[in-house]
């Protein structure tokens, strides 16, 4: 039986923010149940050994995380999570004491490309104060993302260096990370801690002109995506669900994978041809060696 390195699981995609580089989505608004989540995690369980909770919405916003995790880890499953930070302090104490939990994203770039009414010394000292228990009481990896450079080598704007200079001062950092950041992508804070740094990213779109049929992904290599209504998709970044494999609430996960739709990605991306139109025109294949 085919593993997957992760299956990504959208247990909303209702988010409490509205980032510029985010495409918002047209589905129905959702949140993921206790036995939908149950349903997922027994069909995929067999497929692989990591979940992420992520694809859109902001998954600190489901009430049912706590279960969640705890379902995970009846189900031997490790979690990782992606977030924009701004609830962690609700959720402090459930990420803490969840054994399931082996990493947590937090997409620093969120505050700054949205409108929402939000204090960054409140946002980033709850961020600080939870990583910082983190690291220093459990084994959770902690990432701080900063994915907002316009090039590889430009973009350390004032937020950012503001940033930097606090991190250097809350960890008692003698690197300069504006310096080292503009040589390498990643630093490592202390343990199990880490800041990234990245391009902005264009989300791929049916919308938009298509990059061209030569192409190599790992969706339905390394990883699958299941939408908050059971749609499963290639990968994460199929954010309308446009490539609909089939609907694990409907059919078995292993009926989906074999489906035509899905084998003909594979076989074309073994090739290194896109053959779908939306995967025509994501900008991640680019970043793909």
């Amino acid at each position: 039986m085919k593993k997957f390195k992760k299956v990504y699981i959208e247990i909303t995609n209702v988010c409490n923010l509205s980032c510029n580089f985010c495409p918002k989505t047209s589905r129905k608004l959702e949140f993921m149940d206790r036995n939908s989540f149950q349903h997922i995690i027994k069909n995929i369980k067999p497929y692989t050994d990591h979940i992420y909770l992520h694809l859109m919405g902001e998954p600190f916003l489901n009430k049912e995380l706590e279960q969640f995790l705890d379902i995970s880890r009846e189900n031997q499953l490790r979690v990782n999570i992606t977030t924009n930070g701004t609830l962690i302090e609700n959720v402090k104490d459930i990420l803490l004491k969840a054994p399931a939990l082996r990493q947590v994203n937090i997409s620093l770039h969120s505050f700054e490309a949205n409108e929402e009414n939000v204090d960054f010394d409140v946002y980033i000292e709850n961020i600080i104060n939870f990583v910082r228990e983190a690291t220093e009481k459990t084994e959770i990896i902690c990432s701080l993302r900063l994915w907002n450079l316009d090039t590889k080598y430009t973009a350390n704007n004032d937020m950012n260096v503001d940033i930097f200079k606090l991190l250097e001062e809350k960890f008692e950092l003698k690197e300069d990370l504006k310096k080292i950041l503009k040589e390498k992508n990643s630093f490592k804070l202390k343990k199990n801690l880490y800041l990234s740094m990245g391009e902005k990213f264009m989300w791929p779109s049916l919308t938009v002109e298509e990059l061209g049929e030569r192409a190599f992904c790992y969706g339905l290599r390394d990883q699958i995506g299941v939408l908050v209504d059971g749609t499963v998709v290639p990968c994460c970044l199929d954010s309308e669900g446009s490539i609909k494999l089939g609907n694990i609430f409907k059919q078995d996960l292993e009926e989906i994978l074999n489906s035509k739709r899905a084998k003909d990605i594979y076989d074309g991306f073994s090739g290194r041809k896109a053959v779908e139109d939306l995967c025509k025109r994501c900008g991640f294949i680019n970043r793909v060696r």
